[in-house]
């Protein structure tokens, strides 16, 4: 490779974390993500890179921009879509640490992501923009190429909505892991009264199946039909699986491996007594490449 050419990869890859980051948030899909960090690494490659000031800031205004037009196209793809739409997971063999420090991962979480859906992708972008990646107003402004008040005004409506939204607990990872835990537990014994004892009275449970896999098409309300619902995929899909913790956007969730590949995968609310609202997540598209035998 030309020195030119390396110099130019090795400045992109330095951001190109921080490009994921951004993107993923955006786009709630790894490979929607992965096209945009690909095209913003391309229009970089032609660009005159020794002339720009700020690599960072530039790269930045790329992939924000790339990402509010794959949203707006996404829209009617999102219409049409069977059944809930989830985000795909990220999932990692490792739980994290029970002691781990629950807002860590608070602002990639699968809850958060489904809150950030209700936004326009404006007002993700400048949301995300300020509020999780720490950009000053001024260069909001320039990325969205609007007055710094216009976005002042657009972060504080999206901040109001997502604290709105946003659960207000702060839960131990070792108090999820507990709940999986007696979860499973309930299942493989059998025990209705243990598994609806796991659940609030207005409890969720959401599946994406995407039509490509057997899924409820509709969010199930309540604790009892809830339950209902588990026992009656668990005898007929989901018995025979192996299940192992592992960490889903950066919380404790459990992953189902048939043949060493992951087949479903759950993450879950929670006030740290009860599970507020579950995540299943079944579409085998976005559980692609995840095998019990090596992390994502």
């Amino acid at each position: 490779m030309e020195p030119a050419k390396a110099d130019t990869l090795a400045a992109f890859d330095q951001h190109r974390p921080r490009l994921y980051g951004i993107a993923y948030r955006m786009l709630g899909s790894r490979a929607d993500a992965e096209d945009m960090v690909q095209e913003a690494y391309l229009r970089w490659h032609h660009s005159d890179a020794e002339k720009v000031l700020t690599p960072e800031a530039w790269l930045v205004t790329i992939i924000t921009r790339l990402c509010i037009d794959r949203l707006r196209a996404a829209k009617t793809e999102r219409e049409a879509y069977v059944g809930p739409w989830l985000p795909d997971p990220l999932i990692n063999y490792t739980a994290p640490p029970a002691d781990a420090a629950a807002e860590l991962a608070s602002d990639l979480s699968v809850a958060f992501l489904l809150i950030l859906e209700r936004l326009a992708p404006e007002e993700r972008a400048a949301f995300l923009l300020h509020d999780v990646f720490d950009n000053e107003y001024a260069d909001v402004a320039r990325i969205l190429g609007k007055n710094e008040t216009t976005c002042r005004q657009i972060v504080h409506r999206a901040r109001e909505r997502v604290r709105r939204d946003r659960p207000r607990f702060k839960v131990s990872e070792a108090a999820r892991t507990q709940l999986l835990q007696r979860f499973l537990s309930a299942l493989h014994e059998q025990d209705t009264d243990a598994l609806l004892a796991l659940f609030a009275s207005d409890a969720t449970w959401t599946s994406d199946g995407g039509g490509k896999a057997k899924a409820a098409l509709k969010t199930m309300r309540g604790a009892k039909l809830v339950s209902r619902f588990i026992f009656g995929i668990w005898r007929r899909y989901l018995s025979e699986l192996t299940y192992r913790l592992v960490s889903i956007n950066g919380q404790t969730g459990l992953a189902g491996f048939a043949d060493g590949r992951a087949v479903w995968a759950l993450a879950i609310e929670t006030d740290g007594a009860r599970i507020l609202a579950a995540y299943a997540l079944i579409n085998p598209d976005k559980l692609a490449g995840i095998s019990s035998e090596h992390s994502s």
